[in-house]
């Protein structure tokens, strides 16, 4: 059944399935690192190295999930029914993360591992086969351009909502308190409303959407024989790279965000901002804007692409985004018209790239298949999510550590050593990891024509 024709609903709900993932996602990103610090109480340096052990190996849980995945079949097809089943598990083990128990150091510690891990663990066992779904609903890589787009558009409109209305949610479950316990308790009601709203949405993914693309043939590769071909396989190598170059760029300036305007820019000195008489503070706005950017970006990635090809767009909207961090370190805390303009920039070039990622992966599944003739769809996904959570990893784990380093001390006033390094993590340090990102992909050699030739030599063999 060939896969050039799918209509508006199904690509709404491709999308929608991003939207659920991403609402987590983004709290994980930019609130967990604040959360763990300053409402559940645990030392930075801590929660840097916990990030670093429980993402490392929750990344090499991906690949299971992939070749298993892989070799599954169901009347629903091989990667909707873990949407299906693992949409549940996913809400309820968010809340859980965000719940803070009334245990000592230690009971907190081993608390924060225990659910972190086992949330991260459900984050592949659903994410991973979602992400994959793109590689089974259409053959066609302007197909998978656009169904990429709407994936991510949605996955920023998903973070949108979430980023803008958290806080408001915070401040309204918590009775607009600041004591400890009251923000606790508002932190988990938070992530209870964010819940519900994501396991609705992968509810409609999978009843909206279709697996079409199957094997040419049933699948007789061992799983030894998958990973020798992903270890030869070039340009999944080099993407890989660029991305966790991408996703550390991204964790590095969204981990760090709330530091930036509690404790440089000081928004506790603005108040609140009121609209339509929701109270919104300095930092929710920024991160909401960026939001807004990410996804102009997104919108802006399948034409572009499709006009000067995916390498040449990814390297535009990369060393913009090198230039414009650089560029932030420059602000100062007052600069606000500088600081959100310079968001909006850099967000805008985030936005333009991950699309072009998840499409990229899908060609590389292709050209596995085109040169190996099996096909390891599950898998190929599975590294992309894989470098997604490595690139995590570093940059929340650098957070962590350098905000230590750097002598941070939650609730307090921080030395101008300390707000240095605070103003490097949403400038220098990302702009390290943009440029390297460009470096890697420059090295990419599946052009527009190599791909077109591949899928037409696929279609030949179905």
């Amino acid at each position: 059944m060939e896969s050039n024709r799918i209509n508006l609903k199904e690509k709404i709900g491709y999308g929608l399935g991003d939207a659920a993932s991403s609402m987590y996602w983004k709290l994980f990103s930019m609130y967990l690192m604040f959360f763990y610090t300053d409402i559940f109480g645990i030392e930075a340096k801590a929660v840097g190295t916990m990030f670093l052990i429980t993402r490392v190996w929750d990344s090499l849980f991906d690949p299971v999930v992939g070749v298993f995945a892989d070799r599954i079949h169901t009347r629903w097809g091989k990667f909707r029914p873990f949407i299906l089943y693992m949409a549940i598990p996913f809400g309820v083990m968010g809340v859980l993360t965000f719940y803070t128990p009334s245990f000592g150091h230690t009971g907190k510690m081993v608390y924060a591992y225990l659910t972190y891990s086992i949330m991260m663990m459900v984050y592949s066992a659903i994410n991973v086969p979602y992400a994959s779904l793109l590689g089974v609903m259409s053959s066609s890589p302007k197909v998978r351009n656009v169904l990429a787009t709407y994936r991510m558009t949605f996955a920023y409109l998903g973070s949108f909502v979430t980023l803008l209305l958290f806080s408001p949610l915070v401040h309204y479950f918590s009775g607009g308190s600041q004591t400890l316990t009251n923000q606790q308790q508002g932190w988990t009601w938070a992530a209870l409303v964010i819940a519900i709203c994501s396991v609705i949405l992968f509810l409609l993914c999978f009843s909206w959407t279709r697996e079409r693309v199957t094997p040419t043939q049933e699948q007789r590769s061992t799983l030894k024989e998958d990973i020798r071909d992903l270890w030869h396989n070039g340009p999944w190598w080099i993407l890989l790279g660029a991305s966790i170059m991408t996703l550390l760029f991204n964790s590095v300036r969204d981990g760090a965000a709330l530091y930036y305007f509690k404790y440089y820019v000081q928004e506790e000195m603005f108040g609140n901002i009121y609209l339509f008489r929701i109270p919104f503070v300095l930092s929710g706005l920024y991160l909401a804007v960026g939001q807004i950017a990410n996804i102009i970006g997104v919108i802006a990635a399948a034409p572009l692409s499709n006009k000067i090809g995916k390498k040449a767009t990814f390297v535009l909207a990369m060393g913009v985004a090198t230039l414009g961090s650089v560029a932030f370190f420059g602000l100062e805390s007052q600069d606000l018209w500088g600081i959100f303009g310079l968001q909006v920039v850099i967000s805008i070039c985030a936005g333009t790239v991950f699309p072009l990622l998840w499409s990229m992966y899908a060609d590389c599944g292709d050209y596995s298949t085109y040169v190996t003739g099996n096909r390891a769809t599950g898998l190929i996904f599975s590294s992309s999510s894989m470098s997604q959570k490595l690139g995590w990893a570093l940059g929340t784990a650098l957070t962590g550590w350098l905000l230590g380093y750097f002598g941070f001390q939650a609730n307090t006033l921080q030395s101008t050593e300390t707000l240095k390094g605070i103003r490097m993590f949403l400038s220098l340090f990302p702009a390290i990891a943009a440029a390297l990102s460009v470096a890697f992909i420059s090295f990419y050699p599946l052009n527009e024509k190599k791909m077109l030739q591949i899928s037409d030599e696929l279609q030949k063999g179905e």
